[in-house]
């Protein structure tokens, strides 16, 4: 069953241009992609594998919908913040995605995993997109460069630990 949420209307008080800030990157990892989905859209799972993230749990036992909301405590560089994101996307085996709210509540930036068959095993893609300038990513674009590429080695370190544990876990 897919599902599928439309994005919010632009903010209009936005300063700084991010459009160009976004970044996919891939990994194959050895399960078939039902379990890849179950494993991320089970996002009380994702501090298991990224260096980034604390803890995460869906609000009021909701779970991957379109609609859903999650909270998370992330770290980088010494600092630690809550999140409250919402699934747009939830297509098991196919599509994962979610938006992050901002200090106002709009969308600053969406995550989208998607899973492709691959041999015996998937190809997992994993992309970050920017939607609104928000204080909270920095007010420069040098302030958005670092995000941008901190948030890279981010999601290369998440793949490999999860591709590693996967392949560790074969049953889990």
């Amino acid at each position: 069953m897919s599902t599928t949420l439309p994005e919010s209307p632009e903010n209009t008080t936005k300063t700084l241009d991010v459009s160009g800030y976004g970044i996919t990157r891939r990994a194959w990892v050895a399960t078939d992609p039902e379990r890849a989905y179950d494993l991320l859209s089970a996002v009380s799972n994702i501090s298991l594998w990224s260096p980034n993230a604390i803890r995460a749990q869906y609000e009021e036992d909701a779970g991957a919908r379109a609609g859903a909301w999650f909270r998370g405590r992330n770290q980088r560089g010494g600092n630690e913040w809550d999140s409250r994101s919402q699934v747009r996307k939830a297509e098991r085996g196919t599509e994962f995605t979610y938006t992050v709210l901002g200090s106002v509540p709009v969308p600053i930036v969406r995550w989208r995993w998607t899973f492709t068959p691959d041999r015996s095993g998937t190809l997992l893609a994993q992309t970050w997109q920017l939607l609104e300038a928000d204080p909270v990513l920095g007010s420069t674009y040098a302030d958005l460069d670092a995000l941008r590429d901190a948030t890279a080695k981010g999601m290369e370190d998440t793949l490999v630990a999860l591709a590693g544990w996967i392949a560790e876990n074969p049953a889990a």
